[in-house]
């Protein structure tokens, strides 16, 4: 496969490619080793429709099929370095669903056990898979933060109950920001030669956003912009453009995973730092889920569109020739029963909006 960097013209083999200690081609191994050096994709149609250079990094491609993949090595390895797990112990999380999947698929690998609370509006592609990847599943009713009965607390509480456990603490656990500055970060870099005007992602954890914007801003000097994109029901866009005034929460999105309704620990380390935000609607993010899937091949979930929109809006304002990255954080697999379902799509005030000559792939009723 051939990785497209920044100017299209110019291409690069993947054996070719040196982060860390490895390079994409070698040998690696087991399961932790392989997550990461995901390609960078040049986004054709909308590059030439903007007149500027967008891609998104292919984080459906890690082993368990996200970007939570790397979140989930990070805060594992951090416990162990740290003394806190010990062989045949239990890893506990509260998740919406991809990071319990990257957490399942390490304690497979690594002989723990795996228990995952999440709010029980998760579909149910998710909840199946992680007890087909032998993880405990318990969902809970979807409430507030700041409710005692919130999926994160329950789980905090339920490793605290226990012998030789921990609660990984996705959302709070600065590790998961790390793991990006570590790896995400200076692949992005390395791909696109620093050469990339500006990197934008939506945020749940803060993860990603943190320490990939913390990697590119220090090696750019502070040049390459980093950007907040934010689904509908997030506080996190208002919270950025007024400069730090947090809002109640109101409203939901189709998107899973994303979104917040408070700055976490992870998001705290760079949110200062953050150059701008953008909302996107539900209705840009379908539509471009089908657009994406009908002018490109790539079958995306609906965070993957939503960023995409939020690359292309960037750079129309950043103008002609500007190169903007963005994450391509999981597949539609996961959700297909609903993004693909004519019914679901109706029940959201979706199917109307998509494009005529697109409706042909919402072939499930």
């Amino acid at each position: 496969m051939t990785v497209l960097f920044l100017r299209a013209s110019r291409l690069a083999h993947p054996h070719r490619l040196q982060v860390g200690t490895r390079s994409i081609g070698s040998a690696v191994q087991g399961f932790t080793d392989s997550v990461g050096n995901t390609p960078l994709i040049y986004l054709k149609t909308l590059s030439e429709q903007t007149g500027c250079s967008i891609f998104g990094k292919a984080e459906f491609q890690n082993p368990g099929g996200s970007i939570k993949d790397r979140a989930a090595v990070g805060v594992i390895r951090d416990a162990e370095e740290k003394g806190r797990i010990r062989p045949g112990g239990t890893v506990v999380e509260g998740t919406a669903g991809n990071t319990g999947i990257g957490l399942a698929h390490v304690c497979r690998s690594k002989g723990y056990k795996c228990v995952i609370f999440m709010p029980n509006t998760q579909s149910q592609e998710k909840i199946d898979l992680l007890r087909m990847l032998g993880a405990e599943v318990h969902p809970v009713p979807a409430v507030p933060f700041e409710d005692p009965k919130n999926y994160n607390h329950q789980a905090r509480a339920y490793a605290a109950k226990l012998d030789n456990a921990i609660w990984t603490d996705q959302f709070d656990n600065i590790a998961n920001a790390r793991a990006h500055y570590l790896m995400t970060g200076p692949e992005i870099w390395a791909q696109t030669e620093g050469t990339l005007d500006a990197f934008v992602c939506a945020t749940g954890t803060g993860g990603t956003l943190a320490g990939v914007g913390k990697y590119l801003k220090e090696k750019s000097e502070g040049k390459t912009q980093v950007w907040l994109a934010d689904p509908p029901g997030s506080v996190l866009h208002a919270y950025v453009s007024s400069g730090g005034k947090l809002i109640e929460r109101k409203g939901s999105s189709i998107t899973e995973g994303i979104g917040q309704g408070r700055v976490t620990d992870n998001l705290a380390t760079f949110v200062n730092d953050i150059d701008g935000s953008l909302t996107i609607a539900d209705e840009k993010s379908i539509v471009m889920l089908y657009q994406l899937l009908d002018t490109e091949g790539f079958y995306l979930g609906a965070s993957s569109a939503l960023n995409v929109v939020a690359a292309v809006e960037l750079a129309e304002k950043l103008g002609k020739g500007s190169s903007i990255v963005t994450v391509l954080c999981d597949g539609a697999y996961r959700y297909q029963s609903r993004l693909f379902s004519k019914q679901w799509l109706r029940s959201k005030g979706l199917y109307d909006v998509i494009p005529e000559h697109l409706k042909k792939y919402a072939v499930l009723e």
